[in-house]
């Protein structure tokens, strides 16, 4: 990732590739490869207003179960050290959920995110209008 020791700028492909990692691990319910995606101070926020998961450890604890699922992404923007990517998931299973969420990305020197920030959005969810 050229975000690392080289101080190059972060760019779409940089984000993608973390976000395939981040697939792969969750894909394959690889919680010890989460040190390979985030900083070991990571914070994590699974909502807008979530007080948020700090820390590795706290992120390990949250990975989700061994659920199937579809998913797709694609950046929205790129500036610095921050990226926003929009991000559509379909569970399947015995409950089937679809989410589209946006995902705020904050990248540390090395390539790992040290801060992840959801905003996930769902079928029925009352909107601002509502």
């Amino acid at each position: 990732m050229r975000a690392s020791a080289l101080g190059a700028t972060l760019d779409g492909m940089d984000v993608m590739t973390w976000v395939d990692g981040y697939e792969r691990a969750w894909r394959g319910n690889d919680a010890a490869g989460l040190d390979r995606l985030f900083t070991p101070d990571v914070r994590y926020l699974r909502s807008a207003y979530d007080e948020g998961l700090r820390g590795i450890d706290a992120v390990r604890d949250f990975w989700p179960e061994d659920t199937p699922f579809t998913m797709s992404a694609a950046p929205v923007a790129v500036q610095g050290e921050t990226a926003v990517v929009r991000v559509e998931v379909h569970y399947g299973g015995d409950e089937p959920r679809e989410y589209r969420d946006l995902w705020i990305l904050r990248f540390a020197q090395d390539g790992r995110v040290r801060h992840f920030e959801e905003w996930a959005h769902w079928p029925g969810m009352a909107g601002a209008t509502d």
